[in-house]
């Protein structure tokens, strides 16, 4: 069936706009309590959320629609996104809820669900629980309604258990990290974690007010950190998103890593410790050819999958790999988490630069990075640009010309009427030229 709700990361839209709505959430509770409400034990939601205003409205509205249909719920508060899967799981509940936008502004909000087992829910899963939207809710008798529960030590179970991804024995005394927390979900988890593990931290961003999550900060913005870095002497900067599943590096110069150059080196690291599951590392069609090659060239392999880290974690659990993410710094380790980290991949990166004594300089370019760019260009609605001749060819066109020294990926934005055209190429006037002829032909269906 066509999803009309869900899209390659739950539901979302503006907030108090459908779908983003107190009623949409009121039913996606009641739709998702009925799916997962099976068998005859006590049925469980655990919610979390970030620091959005509208945060508030969509937590009680899903209250509402989970204890309607007679599922307790337990409610965590502002943690980060993984916190949500890992604590679904440990909980033993039946599915977990997150109520973020990720590294959305402010005004955008969304619903995300995770799995018992506390994986974000398949394509199958989700139709299904959108199929149930359009019927009646299956209410439970006034006896058997569900009852919330806060739970007030959510974020500290999930900061103890991230601790322990960060390799046994070791410590970060004698470092200096700059943290922006993106006046998000993880604007006290990430500081007190370092903290604990012994850095002396400089918090950014760690001020929520419902309206500045990401606003000129966090992993989409990481020059605040940077500068935090430089500015304070800072050994290393960590930038995360609204929700922490995302990071960004920072160095000791202030230059940023993104997460192929993180995944790089966690990559090189496992597969030398004999840990990285199959030789193989899972990452998107947008992550840098450079990448690729550098894998290969350690007899390692890159398996791409469509954008989205619910692509990632599929291909990962269906072929048994135990490493993937985005460029854009998810990093999912199954090791340890069932989605992307920001705070664990972090520690990770902590871990090796303890271990080797190596600055953040040393470790956060492993492998040199094609000229990369991504040109979006708005089309007309109704029109189809990509299924036009004259576009086929020029694409067709602009691969001969770059011949092997480069690649294309041209596609449709799954959100907006907009194409994506993104190239690579080690000639980087090359890749202008290419790109702007692909250009020059869709745009005349703007």
């Amino acid at each position: 069936m066509a999803r009309k709700f869900f899209g390659t990361d739950g539901v979302r839209g503006r907030a108090n706009d459908e779908p983003m709505t107190a009623e949409m959430a009121l039913r996606l509770g009641q739709a998702a309590g009925r799916f997962f409400r099976t068998g005859s034990h006590a049925h469980r939601a655990v919610i979390g959320k970030d620091t959005r205003r509208s945060g508030y409205m969509i937590e009680n509205a899903l209250t509402a629609g989970f204890t309607s249909v007679g599922m307790d719920v337990f409610l965590v508060g502002p943690v980060p996104t993984p916190a949500v899967g890992y604590l679904a799981h440990s909980m033993r509940a039946d599915l977990g809820v997150m109520i973020s936008a990720s590294h959305n502004p402010f005004q955008d909000n969304g619903i995300k669900f995770f799995g018992p087992d506390g994986f974000k829910l398949s394509d199958e899963d989700e139709e299904a629980i959108e199929a149930l939207l359009d019927g009646a809710p299956d209410l439970a008798e006034p006896s058997a309604i569900g009852r919330a529960t806060r739970i007030d030590d959510g974020r500290g179970r999930y900061m103890e258990f991230a601790k322990t991804t960060f390799p046994r024995g070791l410590r970060l005394d004698g470092l200096k990290i700059v943290v922006d927390c993106a006046n998000g979900a993880a604007y006290r988890t990430a500081p007190e974690v370092l903290w604990e593990l012994g850095a002396e931290v400089v918090p950014l961003a760690v001020s929520p007010n419902g309206f500045n999550i990401n606003k000129d900060c966090g992993s989409t913005h990481p020059g605040l950190a940077a500068e935090a870095v430089v500015a304070h002497g800072a050994d290393l900067g960590i930038s995360l998103d609204g929700d922490a599943d995302r990071v960004m590096i920072i160095d000791e110069s202030g230059a940023v890593a993104d997460g192929d150059q993180i995944m790089a080196l966690i990559a090189d690291r496992w597969a030398a410790a004999g840990r990285l599951a199959r030789g193989t590392l899972v990452a998107t069609v947008m992550s840098n050819l450079g990448l690729e090659r550098h894998l290969a060239g350690q007899g390692l392999r890159l398996l791409r999958t469509a954008v989205g880290d619910r692509y990632v974690v599929e291909a990962m659990r269906a072929g048994g790999y135990n490493l993937g993410g985005e460029q854009s710094g998810h990093i999912v380790m199954t090791d340890y988490v069932t989605t992307g980290d920001g705070l664990i991949a972090a520690l990770q990166f902590l871990g090796a630069m303890v271990e080797t004594g190596r600055r953040a300089s040393e470790l956060a370019r492993v492998f040199r990075a094609y000229p990369q760019t991504l040109r979006n260009v708005r089309y007309a609605k109704g029109a189809a640009p990509l299924e036009a001749a004259s576009v086929k060819a020029a694409i067709a066109a602009g691969e001969a010309r770059m011949n092997g020294q480069g690649r294309l990926l041209i596609r449709k934005s799954g959100t907006e009427p907009l194409v994506r055209i993104m190239g690579e190429c080690e000639d980087p006037g090359l890749l202008s030229e290419v790109l702007g002829e692909i250009e020059a032909e869709v745009v005349k269906f703007a």
